[in-house]
């Protein structure tokens, strides 16, 4: 298993990288990389789990993920069997360390700063898109240009944070080989019964430890964490599969009984499950 923190390949002297994966599904690994990503998903959908916060991504979604911020894609082959997105990456610094402090980039100053806990674009995609398919047959050059065109769409665009917390020390592969564990049973197992003993065993910590320590990384609970990742996959089945009950859905996203199911769904998604189907 691959664990971070995860390197991402980049030829010496390039300080830009535009990198196109054409996957069955991406890379499901937790892991973090020095580098700023902006990132359209071409094809393919999936859960994608930032800092402390689990999203859902589609077709032609546009995502910022800053530095060093611990994420971690989850393809879904039942949506789409296919997965293909086009990312640029860099750093603040890529280009001179006062590159992006002259006056005329002032502005920049507002992604850099979104961009730590992560950014979902919600207007004006289609600039976006468009600069991102002329990249493949553009130079180095003509890359940077379309960088900073696709950062001036980005900061004046609507938007939507990815994550509430990050953790700002930078994983250990000890770490990373603890919470990659622990996130992949998560999302593999959110249907069962998950006891505190057994991601405290994935942790290869005690029970006492594991819940300081992931508190401390994530800002919540374990088991708050879980009752997300349920409640992101009951949403899934709510508008994939109308013929299904309310009831059925809370089962198999292993809520033990629905009223604890329509409680926990209103918290977080602020409208009842019924309302929420009712909307797709």
């Amino acid at each position: 298993m691959k664990v971070l923190p995860f390197k991402i390949p980049k030829p010496e002297q390039e300080a830009l990288v535009y990198q196109e994966d054409h996957e069955t599904a991406f890379y499901d690994q937790l892991h973090q990389h020095e580098e700023i990503q902006i990132s359209l998903i071409v094809e393919g959908a999936g859960s994608l789990i930032v800092g402390d916060t689990i999203n859902h991504y589609s077709k032609n979604d546009i995502l910022v993920i800053g530095g060093n911020i611990p994420h971690v894609f989850r393809s879904d082959m039942q949506a789409a069997p296919h997965s293909v997105m086009y990312t640029l990456f860099f750093t603040k610094t890529s280009f001179g360390k006062d590159f992006f402090l002259i006056p005329d980039l002032t502005d920049t100053n507002v992604f850099f700063k979104e961009a730590e806990y992560g950014i979902k674009v919600l207007s004006g995609k289609k600039k976006i898109i468009k600069r991102f398919n002329k990249l493949k047959g553009e130079s180095k050059t003509e890359r940077i240009g379309s960088l900073l065109k696709i950062m001036h769409h980005i900061i004046n665009a609507e938007k939507a944070p990815l994550s509430s917390f990050v953790y700002r020390k930078k994983y250990t592969d000890d770490e990373g080989k603890r919470m990659s564990a622990v996130f992949e049973h998560a999302m593999e197992h959110f249907n069962e019964v998950i006891s505190l003993d057994t991601v405290a065993e994935k942790a290869n910590m005690s029970k006492n430890a594991f819940c300081r320590y992931f508190k401390k990384r994530t800002n919540k609970t374990f088991f708050q964490f879980l009752i997300e990742i349920r409640i992101e996959n009951a949403c899934k089945l709510l508008y994939r599969n109308p013929e299904l009950s309310i009831s059925a859905v809370s089962e198999m996203c292993g809520f033990q009984n629905i009223t604890n199911f329509n409680r926990k769904f209103k918290e977080l998604k602020e409208v009842t499950p019924s309302q929420y189907r009712s909307q797709y």
